[in-house]
Order: structure tokens, then sequence, then C-alpha cells
């Protein structure tokens, strides 16, 4: 037998469509799908769709919390055949995240097994884990039988699944939501429940209350890791008002006094979605790279609670710059982000502040009522339908039981003779004989007098929307009752601080401080070496090289250069070359000309005013901060003449009234400092006065004390200096016996 043709519909004709118009329109679909269907929360109930589907099958599955637990593989299985077909990693991701006390301040999933935990460690496989619902989870389904909400079909039709929850739990804010779409996100942190119901019975009485009285009673989040908010309040303010913002929070700690007069500071809560082991990582790394000078050691040393422990360097560290010190350069401070951008009632994406929030979770609340309120009136009405005909069969008892008796068809009849409903009528005949006592009639009386009660009093309620509120604040009272302070979740565990005062954290806490040796050869070698001073002795140069510059300085100091062509170069301390080898030539670390050469080195120190000098005899003051360079080649500073070079860069005392000049002559010269100007740059002013050679060496001192000089490892100081004191570019004359044949002053 043959089979029969399949009749296909007709083929449609190819269109011609430009492609940037059918890119636009498949993106744009895609992006409002990605946005309504997955990213962002229902205002109403605070969910996304894997999330409400999640609770939705638990619920089937009967998971309450009187109940067992069954495998997060079965909840997972039933969400993704019936309800979420997507992948099962991420369907089984979202369950966790609900079940896990760090990441949700209540969480809506009782889990059993390993979760994962704040060092951010995975969950097990959901084939060993275990979850039910809990009571706030309980809280958001209340009346999904009872036509609160409206259902619709699942992906496949198979199933309905709710629409939205009917949500008696204010699950938007209580547990916060995150999210990112196309071109669009949102960031709400977790609140407190107590706080929420006082802020929502505030508005049920007073719907046009500012924002600064709803802070008052919502002064901020409530973050499952505690922790302390030290935002200003009018910051908090602002971000509420607008939706947008975020909140400056900072760990809890605590000082631990220790014998000796040592203490540790102990970090005993987390900022929110900080995980623990990356935290100690990153203070470790800080601690290796030599970047927390104030802190010695950290410790991890928690179980069920969190306990990092934090060693300073010395009891003398104060040890609110210590940790000051980490918030600034650690995780230990964060900032919680606040993006209300959420879908509203009419599934429409929209960026809500607090009010808002609160109104439409009222709203939805107040629609819930009417339609549980319905619901249950139907009800009513068709049981005191009932009711009433039960009542008439027993006033007519016999004459009923006769028509039942000697009629066929004894429904018309009855309905005919004593003008019954049909369903009145099918409920008599299908009553036992054993309701035909008389405490029978008498138990339908009261069920049918509490019923009329019951129906004035839903339908005083579907009317009147001042009943309506009272209902809902029975509700919000109620709710933080089960759910407020004197519950194990309840109390308040993020501190509402005060913004803090600016703490002056040094340098050295940032940054280690360690003693090094500048050390310049002759031919231009440069390193450091460890301490100051006293490894200088040991160092060794290449062969046919000396020791020419030795300076004191630290890692965190800047060392400056002054080359013969008069350009000041800026290097760091802590980037020298170290170790045990020649270090590296000075023409590798700065663009020191050719044909230059190193002829100064010391280190800077801020305010601090240089003598610089060339070999032609001029010179002039500078600051020393004037002279820092910010690349390598470094800042023109000295404007030698030509023949000449840059000689000397010295440090002047700050109580020096004094200059000694020495030129390749041999005459020294003494004149008043005050005679030398301050420049910024330029050639300067004559210092001395040269008829051979030029410029050998000059120091600025305090005449009092004496002009000082270095005769190999001995120092001398000359007091009387009358014979050499003069004007500034006077010649000088020859300096006294002792004076170094190199004519430096050392």
């Amino acid at each position: 037998m043959a089979k029969p043709k399949t009749l296909l519909p007709p083929a449609r004709p190819p269109e011609d469509v430009a492609l940037a118009e059918a890119l636009s329109e498949r993106y744009l679909s895609y992006a409002l799908s990605t946005i309504t269907a997955r990213s962002l929360p229902d205002v109403r109930d605070g969910l996304k769709p894997v999330h409400r589907r999640l609770l939705y099958a638990m619920l089937q599955l009967r998971l309450d919390p009187s109940q067992g637990y069954k495998k997060c593989a079965r909840v997972v299985g039933d969400v993704i055949g019936k309800y979420h077909p997507h992948g099962e990693v991420a369907v089984y991701d979202a369950l966790v995240r609900l079940a896990q006390t760090f990441a949700v301040r209540w969480p809506l999933v009782d889990g059993q097994g390993n979760f994962g935990n704040i060092d951010g460690d995975n969950a097990a496989a959901m084939r060993y884990t275990e979850a039910r619902l809990t009571e706030p989870a309980i809280a958001l389904m209340a009346g999904l039988d009872e036509d609160a909400v409206d259902f619709r079909a699942t992906y496949d039709g198979e199933e309905r699944e709710p629409v939205v929850l009917p949500a008696a739990f204010p699950n938007l804010l209580a547990n916060g939501a995150s999210g990112i779409a196309v071109g669009m996100a949102t960031n709400i942190p977790p609140h407190n429940v107590e706080e929420l119901c006082d802020a929502l019975i505030y508005l049920l009485k007073h719907p046009k209350a500012t924002i600064e009285t709803l802070v008052r009673l919502v002064p901020g989040p409530d973050l499952p890791t505690g922790g302390v908010l030290v935002e200003p309040r009018e910051q908090i303010v602002e971000a509420y008002r607008t939706g947008r913002g975020s909140f400056r929070l900072r760990a809890r700690w605590s000082v631990e006094k220790l014998s000796h007069g040592q203490y540790q500071v102990v970090v005993t809560e987390m900022p929110y979605q900080v995980p623990k082991s990356r935290l100690v990582e990153r203070i470790a790394d800080l601690l290796i790279n030599k970047k927390l000078a104030l802190l010695d050691d950290v410790r991890d040393e928690s179980t069920d609670d969190v306990r990092l422990v934090l060693v300073p360097k010395n009891r003398t560290v104060d040890p609110a710059v210590l940790i000051e010190s980490l918030f600034r350069s650690t995780e230990l401070e964060v900032r919680v982000g606040l993006n209300m951008n959420v879908l509203d009632e009419r599934n429409v994406p929209r960026v809500m502040n607090l009010a808002d929030a609160l109104n439409a979770f009222l709203a939805h609340r107040d629609e819930v009522t009417v339609r549980r309120a319905r619901h249950r009136l139907a009800a009513v009405e068709r049981r005191l339908e009932l009711l009433a005909g039960y009542l008439i069969a027993y006033l007519n008892l016999d004459e009923v039981i006769a028509i039942i008796r000697n009629e066929d068809e004894p429904k018309p009849v009855l309905m005919k003779r004593f003008k019954l409903t049909d369903v009145q009528a099918e409920a008599i005949l299908n009553m036992r004989l054993r309701s035909l006592r008389k405490l029978e009639e008498i138990a339908i009386r009261q069920e049918k007098k509490a019923l009329e009660a019951e129906r004035r009093e839903l339908k005083e309620l579907i009317s009147d929307p001042a009943h309506r509120a009272k209902a809902i604040k029975v509700e919000l009272q109620d709710l933080r009752k089960r759910f407020g302070k004197g519950t194990a979740l309840g109390v308040r565990r993020t501190e509402i601080g005060t913004a803090r005062a600016a703490i002056e954290v040094p340098v050295e806490a940032l940054v280690e401080r360690e003693a090094i040796t500048v050390l310049c050869s002759a031919k231009g070698w440069i390193r450091a070496v460890k301490g100051q001073g006293e490894g200088a002795a040991d160092v060794k140069y290449k062969e046919g090289d000396r020791e020419r510059f030795v300076v004191a300085a630290e890692t965190t100091d800047r060392i400056l250069l002054l080359g013969t062509n008069g350009r000041f170069y800026t290097l760091q301390g802590d980037k020298l070359p170290r170790g045990r080898g020649f270090g590296e030539p000075v023409r590798m670390m700065v663009d020191l000309g050719n044909n230059d050469d190193v002829m100064a080195l010391l280190v800077h120190r801020p305010g601090e005013r240089l003598l610089v000098a060339g070999t032609d005899g001029r010179g002039f003051v500078v600051e020393a901060d004037q002279v820092l360079a910010q690349t390598r080649a470094g800042k023109q500073v000295l404007n030698v003449g030509e023949g000449a070079e840059a000689a000397v860069a010295a440090a002047i005392p700050s109580d020096a009234d004094a200059v000694a000049t020495v030129g390749d002559n041999r005459k020294l010269l003494v004149f008043p400092l005050d005679e030398v100007p301050v420049l910024a740059r330029g050639r300067g002013v004559i210092l001395q006065r040269y008829k051979d050679g030029g410029l050998s060496d000059a120091k600025a001192f305090k005449r009092a004390e004496g002009l000082t000089w270095r005769i190999g490892d001995r120092t001398r100081t000359e007091t009387t200096l009358d014979h050499w004191v003069g004007v500034r570019a006077q010649a000088g004359r020859l300096p006294p016996q002792g004076f170094p044949k190199g004519n430096k002053f050392g």
C-alpha cells in the first residue's frame, strides 16, 4: 500500500533584507531576552527566572523545612526537564548561591553537604549535596495555590509555572541581587528584614515619605559577612535617592594584647564577597615585595569563624596606622555597589530608588491580597451554597427522604419542590445517613454563621484599600517577629559606623624602608649594598676601577646625579642594582651624554637647597625639589659656559651662612652665603675668579663652627678663617697647612 503524500506548505520566496537591519533586529531580540529572562530580577519577588523556577520545583517536590532533604541532582533535573532548559552547571550554581550563608543574607535553600566557603572554594558536585526550602522561601510562595499570581505554560507546554511569586517576604532588598545584561546591569546589596518591615509599615501610613526618612529606618545594607559601613550618611541618602551609588565597607578588627607590651590585630569579619584566601595571598605578596613595612606576618587561624591575625613589626607601631595602611592597599576595605536596575510590574527594566522599590513591593502585596481574598470568597460562597441546601434538607427531612425513596429521578423533583440549585440538590443526594444527626445540624448552622462573617470581611477587604493596608501591616508585623532581632538571623551584622577621620599614613607604612649605601665608581658603575657604611669597606671593584662616591641612603630615597653637562638625573633607591656584582653602568640607567661624566651624587631631601657650580667658577643656589627629573633624559639646571663643565652639587645645611670655594690653582675663598642668588636654572654668578684653571670644589657651612675637610680617615676643622674671608668673585688665598692636595673638601 502506497504511503500518502505529505502536503508541505508552499515555500516562502526569499526576501532581500539589509544585513545591518537583520543583525540589529536579531540582536535586539537577544538583548531583550537576556534582560527580561536571565539577568535582571523582578521588583516584586526579587528573583530571576532561574531562582523562581528552582524554588517552585522544590515546592512541587514537597521539600518543606519540616520535611527531609533531597539530592540537588534531583532538584536540578526537575528544573531543567520541566521549567528551565539550560545547562545543569548554571542551574546548580544558582541553587548553591541560594544556600550560601556568606553570600545570601536570608538563605532560601537549606543545604546539607559542602556548599562552598568564604575562602572561595566551590561546592561539591550536585550528586553529593542535598537541599530543602527555608522559611523565607515558603513565605515567598505562600498563596500560590490560592490564585495569588498568574501562571503560564512552560517552554514545552506540558507544565505551568508562576510568572511571579506572591512574595510575602521582601526578597529584593533582603537578599539583594546582581547580574549583567546587554547594556545594563544590576547590583543590590542585602538589607535587614526588620528594618525593611519598619520602612514598609511606615510607607503604608505615609505613602509620600521622603528618602531621608526611609534611610533613618533602613540606614544601609546588612551584609551576611558583617563588616563596618563607613560611608558618610549624606552619600548613603544620595545613593538611595538615585538608586545608584556605592558604600565603603571595612573589615571588622580588634586589638589583642599580648605579653611584654606586644599586640596583634585580629580581623573577625570580612568585607562582602571578598574570598578570604585571596585576601591572605594578596597581603602575603605585599609582604614579600616589601610594600607593607609596618606588618611582620599574617596568619589565617580561621575555623568556623573568621580569624585573620596581623602581626606588627614591633610594639611601637600604632594599630590604627597599621590597619589603615592595609585598608588602602588590600581588600580589607572595598566599595559595595548599589544599582537598583530591576524589572517593574510591566516587565520593563528601570532604575528605582528606595521608595520606588518598597512601594512596588507593597503594590504587589496589595494585588496578591485582593486575588487571594477573591479566591477565598469564591470558596466561601460555594460552601455557603451547600450549607444552605443542607439546612433546607434538615428542615424538611421527612419529605426529602420520601422524595428520594419514591422518585426514580429525585434530583429535579427536589430542585423544583425546595427551589434548590443543581449543586445543592446533588450535595443532598450525596449526604450520608450519619449526617442526619441533630448535632450535625447545629454544626452546620455554626459553620454557616462563621462563613457569613468571613464573607463580609472578605468583601470589605476587596473593596476597601485601607482595610487591605491593615491586613498587610499585620503580615509585616508577623514577618518582623519571625525574622527580626529576636531570631538568630535577625540581628544586624553590618555595623553602621561613622565616616572615619583621615589617618595620616606615613610612607614607611606602605613601602619598606631599608638602609642602603649607594656606591658609584670612578668608571661610572653604580650599585647599592645593604646597611649604611658598614658594608662599603668590603666592596670590591673591577680591575682598574676604584671608589668615587659613597652615599648613605634608604630604599625609599631618590638619588640625584649631576652630570658634567649640567643636567640632574634622578634614580629610585629601591631600583638600584643589588647583589654581589659590580652593579650597572650609570649610562644604562640614564641618558648621560657620550662625553659626560657624573660629577656629584647625593640623596634628595625635600625642602633642602643645593649649591651648584661649574668649573668656570660660576654657580648659584637651587631648591632640591626643582632639580628632580621625571625621565631618563634628566633636567637641565646648570648652563655651563664654553669649555667648562659642571663640577659641584652640594647640600646646604639649614644653618649655613658661608660658602667656601677652592680652585685648581689651590686658592681658597670664604664669603657670605647670601651673596649667592637662588635660581631655578642658569649659569649663576662668579663665585671665585681664576687666572689659570677653574673651580675644584665648593661647600656651604656655618662659619661659627669652622670649615671642615677630610684628610684620609681623619677630619680637620679650621675655625680661624679671617685670612680667607672676602667677598664673592675674589681670587682667594692659599689654604692652611694640611689642606688636601686634591683640592677637595671631601
